[in-house]
């Protein structure tokens, strides 16, 4: 597959390059909430909102000043300014993230592209038809193998994970990245891809959080949501494979990721 990064043009301002919409982040897991959001504006999007909490956006707030806080009680209207959102990273399953999920469901309109990952997954495995009711044109989820099981009502999904990314995009009229060693993805359409970057560094508590960053932040720019997908899985284990070069596969942690995304980046244009 040949890998190409979205366009950038002399004459452009920050809107040309999209606004990513993140809800993402719960009381305890504010670290989901950065990672996601930082990966995004790391990969080239114009503006990453992050929708939380006020503990959440106080605590990213710490972290970093690149990205615009909103509050939940704007989420409506911050839905309708966002050209992608992302939504589950460390979300949480409690009162207050199913409330934030319904919202979600009830304020996007159809044709907005969405990335659900996580603990977004999760609540859709709660109650399948309320998501699969709205009609969703343009989404992708990005489960790992017990995500993938629940939103199948399976056991187990590791004797054929790419079996299962296919039915899941079936069921769910969705682009489907399933991670594992090898990550799988398909589309509703029957498009398939298997990706093979990557190393057991990856497998690491909030390197899925810098994934759905990356894939949002392509799908910002305009690409197709199919070819960020594969275009983001590449990279993002692209990093690992150069991160390993110097950390070794004990010490990556999940920010070293967005740290060499910019060496990942110049691998492919150098390609």
């Amino acid at each position: 597959m040949e890998y190409k990064l979205p366009q950038r043009k002399e004459i452009s301002n920050k809107s040309t390059y999209g606004k990513v919409l993140n809800i993402a982040g719960s009381d305890y897991m504010p670290g989901a909430a950065y990672l996601s959001s930082v990966s995004a504006l790391k990969v080239g999007c114009g503006y990453c909102f992050l929708c939380s909490t006020d503990k959440v956006i106080n605590a990213v707030a710490a972290q970093t000043q690149n990205i615009v806080f909103a509050s939940i009680k704007d989420l409506k209207s911050q839905i309708k300014n966002a050209d992608v959102i992302e939504i589950g990273c460390g979300l949480g399953q409690n009162n207050i993230s199913k409330k934030i999920f319904n919202d979600f469901i009830k304020y996007t309109p159809v044709e907005k592209p969405v990335i659900v990952d996580a603990d977004g997954l999760n609540l859709i495995s709660q109650d399948p038809q309320k998501f699969i009711k709205k009609g969703f044109k343009n989404v992708i989820f990005t489960p790992h193998p017990k995500e993938a099981a629940r939103l199948l009502y399976v056991d187990n999904v590791l004797e054929n994970t790419e079996e299962a990314a296919k039915l899941i995009s079936e069921k769910y009229n969705c682009v489907t990245v399933l991670k594992n060693h090898k990550t799988y993805i398909y589309s509703p359409e029957g498009r398939q891809y298997t990706n093979t970057t990557g190393n057991n560094a990856l497998a690491k508590a909030g390197s899925g959080d810098v994934l759905t960053g990356i894939i949002a932040g392509l799908c910002a720019q305009g690409m197709d949501l199919f070819e960020a997908s594969c275009l983001g899985v590449h990279l993002h284990g692209l990093c690992a494979d150069i991160a390993i070069e110097e950390l070794t596969q004990y010490c990556v942690m999940a920010n070293d990721l967005i740290n060499y995304l910019p060496s990942a980046i110049k691998k492919i244009i150098e390609n």
